[in-house]
């Protein structure tokens, strides 16, 4: 109880905080929102006890649309911990207090996938930031899942993404994908039948659920990036979707299974 009084009161009073220090940054157009962005995550691993396990490497040096798996809200706070990057969320996020101000001001992508104009208008958000330098995470799934799969991805946003890159420019867009398992409590390997203690999907209550990762705790976050691939909109979107969707599957299972991790804490 004490842990989770400790992160509430660290969470709302650095936030806002937070919030000003970005909007500041955004409105004078300063350098700095990445470093800030990512520190802040870091933090909020260490108080929750999450340790976070990188394989492989994540492109770095120019913007890149990450394509992963999703698992939980805790995928937010571990992802963001390893290097500066934009999320794409569902509308409704933006309407939950602090969470959504917050998510704004990390240049968070909001999404209403019911209608397409404002769908529409979420890729040319997406593309612009690609284009301005910020990578993005999409979750292609278009849901969570209990942590034990990979569940279809879906072909519209990232097809939509990939063919408004490609008319801004010959080059197209850098493409990696990426997975988050969650494989450890503890230091104990957790099973299959542990796993909802982090994952976050179906009709979950987000209260309930996060105390009781609070109080439980002490969890081992893997996180795997494949090779990037560059495109360029000239092979059918179903085909790229798919070949993503079979390489994050790949990456997830080899976690799964903890062969040879090459690890290292985020720094």
């Amino acid at each position: 109880m004490a842990r989770a009084l400790f992160i509430g009161a660290f969470f709302f009073v650095m936030t806002p905080l937070l919030i000003s220090a970005q909007w500041l940054l955004e409105k004078f157009k300063l350098p700095g929102w990445g470093f800030i962005a990512s520190k802040y995550y870091r933090v909020l691993c260490t108080l929750m006890r999450v340790r976070v396990r990188v394989q492989g490497e994540p492109v770095r040096n120019r913007a890149v649309l990450f394509v992963s798996n999703h698992v939980s809200w805790a995928d937010i706070v571990v992802i963001g911990s390893i290097s500066p990057v934009a999320f794409v969320a569902k509308r409704e996020v933006r309407d939950w207090p602090l969470v959504g101000i917050t998510a704004e001001v990390q240049r968070t992508v909001f999404v209403d996938r019911t209608r397409r104009h404002q769908a529409a208008e979420a890729v040319n958000e997406i593309v612009n930031r690609l284009h301005g330098g910020t990578s993005v995470v999409l979750f292609a799934e278009g849901t969570s899942s209990d942590g034990n799969r990979v569940l279809p991805f879906r072909s519209t946003l990232l097809g939509a993404v990939e063919e408004a890159a490609a008319r801004g420019g010959p080059d197209g867009i850098l493409l990696q994908p990426m997975s988050i398992t969650y494989t450890g409590q503890q230091g104990i390997p957790m099973g299959r039948q542990h796993r909802p203690l982090v994952a976050w999907y179906g009709d979950l209550d987000f209260i309930p659920h996060i105390k009781t990762f609070i109080e439980r705790g002490a969890v081992d976050a893997n996180v795997s990036y494949g090779e990037p691939v560059r495109t360029d909109g000239t092979v059918d979107r179903k085909t790229m979707t798919k070949q993503l969707e079979d390489s994050v599957r790949r990456l997830l299972a080899t976690s799964l299974r903890g062969r040879a991790l090459s690890t290292q804490a985020a720094e």
